[in-house]
């Protein structure tokens, strides 16, 4: 028997409760999970007709090549950009000089500040629209950027200075300059920190891709409106590309978490006291 030194063990009452409360739930989930599927059977949206086109090769390829594909394309210059982006003007805040310090800051809370979608519209309008330089899909990419690499900005400003400030003494005292101590001590320790909220923020930029929607930006969301404007199978369509959302996010992660394991290790587990565990210097039983 083994005792957390975070809580006490639930006794028999407690457990009991417990598994009264996870029946209760389930119950009530299913039963919510049983009215949605009546509704939409109900409103004629589990019909074939209405899913036909999901194992139909030809729209099953639009789906995948055209929509998925350039999803993730979007996603991954988003994330590329906005990790250099963020570096930047996240090692700029924590500049000595004001001239550097401050123009960091004003960008960052700006671009962190502007909701996603408002930013993607400004873009569109100030590059785009009357022959503008950029097409719709690097609208997208520019304004994900400039709002996820404001919030790495912060994280990476977060994590340097989470870094013991003996470990910068240290490096100063043997002479390093700061940008050695910045690039040599403080950042590759910064990264176990970092690592977490990186991989989040990969997860909203992949997801942040479906507001190109609205300026008609190529992607799974533009090839989601042709197939229902076609087929009038809204509630399909959307439990469809939800579903690729959900693949690609799990795929997204799945893979962080095998670099961050490679970068940094496993995690220790959480320190127990093990009861049984402890035995009498005399007699060598466990007491």
């Amino acid at each position: 028997m083994s005792t957390s030194v975070l809580f006490d063990v639930p006794g028999p009452r407690a457990r009991r409760r417990a598994r009264i409360y996870t029946v209760l739930s389930a119950v009530a989930l299913v039963a919510l999970l049983a009215g949605i599927v009546w509704k939409l059977y109900d409103a004629g949206q589990l019909t074939y007709d209405k899913w036909e086109v999901f194992v139909t090769p030809q729209y099953l390829g639009v789906l995948l090549v055209d929509g998925l594909l350039v999803t993730l394309q979007m996603a991954f210059f988003s994330i590329v950009f906005a990790v250099v982006f963020g570096l930047v003007f996240g090692l700029g805040k924590l500049s000595d000089h004001r001239v550097v310090r401050w123009p960091c800051w004003l960008v960052v809370e700006f671009f962190r500040a502007v909701p996603v979608l408002i930013l993607i519209i400004f873009v569109f309008y100030l590059l785009s629209i009357g022959g503008g330089p950029l097409s719709t899909f690097w609208c997208v990419v520019v304004a994900l950027t400039l709002y996820n690499g404001s919030v790495l900005a912060e994280v990476f400003r977060a994590g340097v200075l989470a870094v013991p400030a003996g470990q910068a003494e240290a490096a100063y005292a043997i002479g390093m300059r700061k940008t050695q101590v910045l690039w040599i001590v403080q950042l590759p320790q910064a990264v176990k920190v970092m690592l977490p909220a990186l991989i989040s923020q990969c997860v909203v930029a992949l997801k942040d891709t479906s507001l190109g929607y609205y300026i008609v930006a190529p992607g799974l969301t533009a090839v989601g409106r042709s197939i229902y404007l076609e087929f009038q199978n809204q509630v399909p369509t959307a439990i469809v590309l939800a579903a690729l959302y959900i693949a690609a996010n799990l795929v997204l992660t799945a893979i962080a978490n095998v670099l961050q394991k490679r970068l940094i290790g496993e995690k220790a587990p959480v320190l127990e006291v093990t009861v049984a565990g402890i035995a009498d210097r005399d007699t060598g039983r466990a007491v």
